[in-house]
């Protein structure tokens, strides 16, 4: 990396939220702000680290040309729906706010997120319009969870066996929701919102062989229905967290070639 720095915010009440940054490679010769991704982590809502997605947010930050911002949110069950939302919302504005020290452009601030992490940066999205916040410039979504309703093809086709299971997701909705009713709130359940008009653009991808892999294909129908512009893709070959399997499976480098290209396009400046 060209850098790396530690940043820490206040959340509404009081709590400190560490933020690591990760400066791209490309970002040596740059003579203009640079784009930026405000990421969050997957890991259910309740596993996985700051830490734990530092290799990812290296190559995340090289692959896009992208200052990527990691939150470290807090996980449930010790702090549920809408705690982890919040934290990386009040990011999200931090970024915003601090962009001409961080040496980014405002109109070119996106969020972004895997797994849980992806529900978090759809729901901080519809957030952001819904309370007039900051002009979020695009949000990337990996393999996103959008809907505790878990009731799609492809989680009865990869139920198990593929690394993500249906029960473990189940395990995950139930740590992260306080009560059933949440169920039903487009803040934990995206693709649920009666209204997606007048969100920021999107990247979506999915892999082959995930249960979550068909709501986010319906999201991403679902927006370019409400006339926001969306890219998609289905990564072949590909299971759940992909984005950690460089080491094991080579071919796994296929989210961040069409990551780093998708992003590039869509953040140009």
């Amino acid at each position: 990396m060209a850098a790396i720095r530690m940043f820490s915010m206040t959340a509404d009440d009081g709590h400190k939220i560490r933020i690591r940054g990760y400066w791209p490679t490309a970002s040596r010769q740059a003579d203009a702000p640079l784009p930026a991704i405000v990421f969050a982590h997957g890991g259910g809502w309740v596993l996985c680290s700051m830490a734990l997605y530092d290799n990812p947010c290296r190559a995340l930050a090289n692959a896009t040309g992208c200052v990527v911002l990691s939150v470290d949110y807090r996980l449930a069950p010790e702090h549920k729906f809408p705690v982890p939302l919040e934290d990386v919302y009040r990011a999200v504005v931090w970024a915003f706010d601090q962009a001409a020290e961080l040496g980014i452009d405002p109109k070119r601030i996106a969020v972004g997120g895997d797994s849980a992490g992806g529900n978090l940066a759809a729901a901080a999205t519809l957030l952001a319009r819904d309370r007039n916040g900051p002009a979020i410039a695009h949000q990337l979504l990996l393999y996103p969870a959008l809907d505790s309703a878990m009731d799609t093809d492809s989680y009865c086709e990869f139920a198990e066996g593929y690394y993500l299971t249906r029960d473990v997701m189940e395990f995950c909705w139930s740590a992260y929701l306080p009560a059933p009713a949440d169920d039903a709130s487009p803040y934990a359940s995206p693709l649920r919102a009666g209204r997606l008009g007048g969100l920021a653009p999107a990247t979506i991808l999915v892999c082959e062989y995930d249960p979550l892999r068909d709501e986010g294909e319906a999201y991403a129908r679902r927006l370019a229905d409400a006339g926001v512009a969306v890219q998609q893709k289905r990564l072949p070959g590909m299971v759940h967290a992909c984005i950690h399997l460089l080491g094991v499976a080579p071919a796994a480098e296929c989210l961040f070639d069409h990551v780093g290209a998708m992003m590039k396009a869509a953040l140009r400046a």
